[in-house]
Parts: C-alpha cells; structure tokens; sequence
C-alpha cells in the first residue's frame, strides 16, 4: 500500500500492467455492471447545467430511459450514478460503426460543446476509488474476463496501469499527486532490480 497524503494507494495500481483493448472488449465496461457510472456531485451539477449540449449525441433509447429515470439516480451500493437501458448500455453512451460503445458526453467535449470529457469514474477505469472518513482508497480492479485483453495489451507493451490512466489521475488528483506516485514506482522498480 502507497500512502499520499490522505490516498492510500494499492501496489497493484504500480505492478499491474493494462492498456485498454477496444477492438476486443468494445468498451464493455460502459454496459457491463450493477449499476450505471458513479457520478461526484460536481458532476452531476455539470449535467444539469450542460445537458443540452450532451443530448445531441445520445441514442433515442438514451434520451428516453433520461427522460424516464433523470440524468442521474441514487443506488443504495453505489451513491448517484447515470441510468442504464433495462440494465445495461449507460444511457449516455452509443455504439460507433465498428460496435465500440462510445460516451455521449466524451463526444461532446471532443466536439468542443463542453469542457468536460465524463464521469471521472470511467475516465479512471479499471481503477475504482472508495471514501472512506479519513481516505481515499484506490484499487486496481479490471474485470475478469471483459479486461483481459487489456491486461494482455498491458503486459506486451509493458505500460503500467497507472502511467495508463496519468490523465485519470493527474485529474483526479492533481499533478503532484501522480508525480508522487510516480516517484515510488521508480524506487520500486530500482529495488527490485538490485535485489
């Protein structure tokens, strides 16, 4: 475990190697769950204010299941979270022409209508963070089977996980932070290989 300042933060977001694999898992993760993504409530205010601009890019099945259950909804495990069609595909999300589920509002911030880019839940996947009182826990936590290209991907290219997600966490929690972080896993890599 990595402590900085008030993150604790598991080796394995250090050790474990991913680089996300669209072509394989076809961004699975967007449908793929027991709930929709876990919305900070910034982010929901972000949603309120901009959701004209997002609505564009959503599907018809989308924009009716928002219009149905709201831009967000609470889940008794998982806090505020986007809505999900009959459970899977997020509302905010569509698929491209090669069958890859894109974020609706990702394709808004690319498109310039927001500065935005999504929830920081899915930009830091597979990294979950958890509040405790006093910390924030992060873990490392890819999906058995719907990651394991990525992880595949990860270990041949030999890209970390967290140098993987720099823009997650670099916005997350801040530069520093993963200047930090990135500092123990040269001394870790430096340790291991003077062993």
């Amino acid at each position: 475990m990595i402590a900085i300042e008030n993150v604790l933060v598991s080796d394995d977001v250090i050790e474990a190697k991913f680089v996300c694999d669209l072509k394989k898992c076809k961004g699975g993760c967007c449908e793929d769950g027991d709930a929709g993504a876990p919305l900070e409530q910034k982010e929901m205010n972000i949603l309120e204010e901009n959701f004209s601009q997002i609505q564009p890019y959503l599907t018809t099945e989308g924009k009716a299941e928002i219009k149905r259950q709201g831009k967000f909804l609470y889940d008794k495990e998982f806090g505020w979270v986007t809505p999900t069609i009959n459970g899977g595909i997020c509302a905010y999300g569509f698929r491209d022409k090669a069958g890859i589920i894109k974020c609706g509002i990702e394709a808004a911030y690319y498109d310039g209508k927001l500065d935005w880019k999504k929830p920081i839940s899915c930009h830091l996947f597979p990294i979950i963070t958890k509040q405790s009182n006093a910390y924030t826990m992060v873990n490392y936590e890819p999906r058995e089977v719907l990651c394991r290209p990525g992880c595949a991907l990860g270990k041949k290219v030999k890209l970390p996980v967290y140098q993987f997600l720099k823009e997650a966490l670099e916005r997350k929690f801040g530069t520093d932070f993963y200047e930090a972080l990135h500092q123990v896993a040269i001394s870790a890599i430096d340790k291991k290989n003077n062993k």
